[in-house]
């Protein structure tokens, strides 16, 4: 549960504000995503070092897009 103190003269639109970067902070969005569907521990593991090596071609400059 989120909790944002806002003050009594703060603007409606800056705890909205402060509400959504919590927000974005706490993962939830990427939580409940994830629990949608199983992914076999192997293949989550492949596609973090796909990724990796996606990074790394790109850093090195190997990658032409």
């Amino acid at each position: 549960m989120l909790i944002i103190d806002s003050k009594d003269c703060e603007n409606i639109d800056k705890a909205l504000k402060k509400y959504k970067k919590k927000y974005e902070k706490s993962r939830i969005l990427n939580q409940l995503r994830d629990r949608q569907s199983f992914t076999k521990p192997s293949i989550r593991r492949r596609t973090e070092i796909l990724k990796a090596v996606y990074k790394q071609q790109m850093a090195n400059g190997e990658l032409d897009d």
